[in-house]
């Protein structure tokens, strides 16, 4: 994957070799700070409290502003608007002492006001370019309003459907993770991370935050080092990579210990093996809840072990505020591990240009006239179709325009349920309409309609942060509803208002189409009207399995074969179970189109042949592998390819198929393209027994298809 390097940070920040408490360099401006700031202006930069504009987490601070006169907090979140923003700088800038700009931080994870598809459903349009675009966009506006900040992207990767928070992120691959971590860091800090249209990204929640047992959200993580590294950090790697220069703690504990205080994690992997120079920020309260955690005695203690394990800025827990002071003076946090804290918050206000100018985010007439633009909504429009996945399709779709279709369900005319969580500062009465609006030509439910659009699904606070479920079936009225509907011999095309993937078995059997519109966001009326009349051609591809029911869970594609793999339909003596199949119902990466597409074979092209033995690639060669895709259908369409591989033989054991590439295309009626994919020795690197990354050699099985259970095959061997 491809650094990205920021001129503007680069000059500004530069780490030492010394490990654990490296010793950070700072902008000229920062270093005349540090020699006059106070022990308690120091810790001031450390506390960041929100204003009371939003409500994000568990605890509010009435008198946020006159803990920033007192130097007390040098950073602010749920603070937004110019003008708003322009008089909180004022008080910071010219009521104390040394006048150090508050940073300003806000959760913009699907756009700001502009509001896109849920992240979930951004992945699965899994073109990369498009979210990267979301993520200017969301910047441009955000940044407009005031902010310099954005906790975003989550890069938690998650095969547990029951936590809300899994509608946060981008699936179950570490794959297409990764390539949307870094996506999204480009797009809100761009190349230069003091203009005003760029935000300071925030990567989170490290780590493995997308692995609470039972589904239950904030609840423990426990998994192998392996497993961690292979399937649960690249995304984070990538998006520092990419250059994110903050890094938001999980409210997890791994491994016994809360990653508010896991020096293993924030100094070890992030800091030490991946060079990571930015600073590290607490969840909310997340340094107090090491006390319920069982890990700290108290505030004071948890705000020692947070500091010394690598966290730099307190998130509400007033910890570091209260108790920073006696911590150091103590000993038990030194001077020079509170100056490491303090300069890389500072470093970062210089690279956003604060102290050349405290206000340059906040103008109202760049505020209006970057927001909401016809522009920004096009793309959302045109985005949120995108990201449609078309599960069925038993040629009901697409519907004739003029033909007379109902339109019912509980969330036919819900606008509000569109924006999803964490909806920025999106609004309902902004733009959106709803679908039975952006349908137009309707009828109420009766026997003058045969077909029938029946919207259903989660409302939107089913889903995020808090909204965990134990079931993950549609509510039972819904599915009595669908039903009825067939019951009267309705045709009826089921569309789907969610932040999970669900147990669709009864529906699915049930519908005669069934279109996946996830939270679409402003435009997402009109997006689902633009899929099902045929303006558009569905193209979005699965970016997480859907189980046939909740006890296949977890479920995911990349799983390992057992001693005894499910072969034989009648053996009992195989991993199975007895009531359903070991699939799932619906398979990451499968999303219907329009049209339809061939496959040829496989070819394997560079590598060297062995008498009797087929392709060998060996040591630092490529091999080459294509297929001819062909549309066969009766329209234009974009079809994703995806290239899986599976390790037969390995020093630790391997998934069955691991996705390594894809690629987007599109193609008229008829039209046919070839499609090629290299492999070398990193697409088949791991893990290996002794925990080192590399290959190994052996038999190697490629998979190329439109999704991971629909696909081509073809067999190579590697030599080191």
């Amino acid at each position: 994957m491809k650094k990205l390097v920021l001129p503007c940070v680069i000059a500004l920040i530069t780490i030492s070799c010394s490990p654990r408490q490296a010793k950070t360099a700072s902008h000229p401006k920062v270093d005349s700070l540090m020699r006059v700031m106070t022990l308690e202006e120091k810790i001031g930069q450390t506390v960041l409290f929100t204003s009371d504009w939003s409500v994000t987490g568990p605890s509010m601070r009435d008198n946020y502003l006159e803990d920033i006169r007192a130097g007390r907090c040098g950073n602010l979140l749920n603070a937004y608007t110019a003008d708003f923003t322009r008089e909180i700088q004022r008080i910071a800038v010219e009521e104390t002492r040394l006048g150090i700009p508050i940073l300003f931080g806000y959760d913009v994870i699907h756009g700001f006001r502009t509001i896109f598809p849920i992240n979930l459903g951004m992945s699965a349009s899994w073109d990369i370019e498009a979210i990267q675009e979301s993520a200017r966009i969301a910047a441009s506006e955000a940044a407009a309003a005031g902010l310099h900040w954005t906790y975003s992207p989550m890069c938690d990767i998650s095969v547990e459907p029951r936590w809300g928070r899994i509608s946060e992120g981008s699936g179950e691959d570490p794959y297409l993770g990764s390539l949307i971590a870094a996506a999204m860091v480009r797009g809100y800090q761009g190349d230069d991370l003091s203009a005003d249209h760029t935000l300071l990204s925030c990567v989170k929640h490290f780590a493995a935050y997308g692995a609470p047992q039972a589904g239950r959200d904030y609840n423990t993580v426990d998994m192998s080092e392996r497993w961690l590294r292979e399937f649960y950090l690249p995304p984070y790697k990538a998006a520092v990579d990419a250059g994110a220069l903050s890094v938001m703690a999980s409210f997890n504990e791994l491994d016994g210990i809360p990653a508010h205080a896991n020096a293993h994690l924030m100094n070890e992997i992030l800091r030490e093996e991946w060079g990571f120079q930015g600073f590290v920020v607490s969840d909310y309260t997340g340094i107090m809840e090491m006390i319920h955690h069982g890990y700290a005695e108290d505030l004071a203690d948890a705000g020692r072990l947070s500091i010394n394990a690598g966290v730099d800025m307190d998130m509400m827990s007033s910890s570091y505020m209260d108790h920073m002071k006696e911590l150091v003076e103590s000993g038990k946090v030194s001077m020079e591990t509170l100056d490491n804290a303090v300069r890389r918050i500072l470093n970062l206000k210089a690279a956003l240009g604060l102290f050349e100018d405290p206000y340059r985010y906040c103008n109202p007439e760049r505020e209006k006239a970057r927001t909401l633009t016809p522009e920004n909504k096009a793309f959302a429009r045109s985005f949120a179709a995108e990201s449609m996945v078309l599960l069925k399709n038993s040629g009901v779709l697409p519907l004739r325009k003029g033909e007379v279709v109902a339109v019912t369900g509980p969330l036919a005319q819900s606008k509000d349920d569109f924006l999803g969580s964490w909806r920025g500062a999106g609004q309902v009465e902004s733009v959106p309409v709803s679908i039975q609006e952006a349908v137009g030509e309707v009828t109420p439910l009766s026997a003058g309609a045969s077909k029938v659009i029946l919207v259903a699904g989660e409302p939107w606070h089913w889903t995020g942060e808090a909204a965990s479920r134990s079931s993950i079936r549609l509510p039972e009225e819904q599915t009595q509803l669908l039903k009825k509907l067939k019951k009267e011999g309705k045709t009826v095309v089921l569309v789907l208002l969610n932040g999970r993937p669900l147990d669709l078995s009864e529906e699915s059997e049930l519908a005669d189409a069934i279109l996946e519109a996830w939270y679409p966001g402003t435009m997402g009326g009109y997006a689902v009207a633009d899929v099902l009349f045929g303006d558009v051609n569905p193209s979005g591809k699965l970016p997480v399995t859907f189980p046939r029911n909740l006890g296949q869970v977890p479920i995911y594609y990349y799983a390992k074969n057992t001693g005894r793999p499910y072969v034989h339909p009648d053996a009992k003596y195989e991993s199975r179970y007895l009531d359903v199949p070991n699939e799932p119902l619906y398979a990451f990466g499968h999303g219907l189109s329009y049209t339809t597409f061939d496959y040829s074979e496989i070819m394997l092209e560079g590598g060297h042949s062995q008498s009797g033995q087929g392709v060998t690639l060996s040591g630092d060669g490529t091999l080459k592998a294509c297929v001819t895709v062909t549309n066969t259908g009766a329209c234009e369409g974009t079809e994703t390819v995806q290239l899986y591989i599976r390790d037969l033989v390995g020093s630790v054991t391997r998934p069955v198929k691991q996705l390594k590439g894809f690629e987007r295309i599109t193609l008229a009626p008829g039209e046919s393209r070839i499609v090629e994919f290299t492999l070398d020795k990193e697409t088949l690197s791991f893990w290996r027994q002794d925990m080192s990354w590399g290959p190994e050699s052996g038999d190697f099985q490629i998979f190329i298809g439109g999704a991971s259970n629909q696909v081509k095959k073809a067999s190579f061997k590697y030599a080191l």
